[in-house]
């Protein structure tokens, strides 16, 4: 039986990975450079997920819990006005962890939206359904917050996700580019 339920600080871990999981590593490591790895990305990331001033924060996330209470799946998001306040801890985490300036980075979201940031379901138990769990609980996450739309990037080189989400209603809405890779934006009105 799975269970989608409100993420806590003690489920960091695992949602980091699982955020780092929905980035890619190829992507990850256009923001830590050369002279780190992909685990101290994740230290860094685990860092934000248990902060409750991030994007990446616990507070903005929802996993999906097995029946032993192990989390196999998260998608977070937040209202997109609140981009920049978010997004500043990654950036100054940036500058102090990996000395890179990204100060730059495009807007990947924009007032009006409630942006999914990451959705990510543990390998195991992909095909069951539960990334649409999730993206379902985000639809209601909006309409509580009375959000109409419901937006999400997507890499122009991952077609399962793709259909996925046009298969739930998603349409593209435009072309953007994140961590180095072009990307379609994806919206749909809930």
């Amino acid at each position: 039986m799975i269970s989608i339920c409100q993420a806590r600080k003690e489920d960091a871990s695992v949602i980091a990975r699982l955020i780092i999981e929905a980035m890619t590593v190829e992507c990850c490591e256009h923001f830590y450079g050369v002279r780190f790895t992909i685990d101290d990305f994740a230290v860094f990331m685990e860092s934000l997920v248990r902060r409750e001033d991030t994007q990446y924060s616990y507070v903005n996330t929802a996993v999906a819990k097995n029946e032993h209470n192990e989390v196999i799946g998260a998608v977070v998001s937040y209202n997109g006005a609140d981009l920049h306040r978010l997004r500043e801890p990654f950036l100054q985490g940036m500058r102090q962890h990996f000395q890179r300036d990204i100060q730059n980075i495009p807007d990947e979201t924009q007032a009006g939206e409630l942006y999914i940031d990451s959705l990510a379901v543990n390998p195991a138990y992909r095909k069951m359904g539960i990334g649409t769990q999730l993206l379902q609980s985000t639809f209601q996450k909006a309409r509580d917050l009375k959000i109409n739309c419901v937006g999400l990037l997507v890499d122009y080189n991952n077609e399962k996700a793709a259909q996925l989400y046009t298969a739930l209603g998603f349409q593209p809405v435009n072309d953007a580019s994140w961590g180095g890779h072009p990307m379609k934006h994806l919206q749909i009105n809930v």
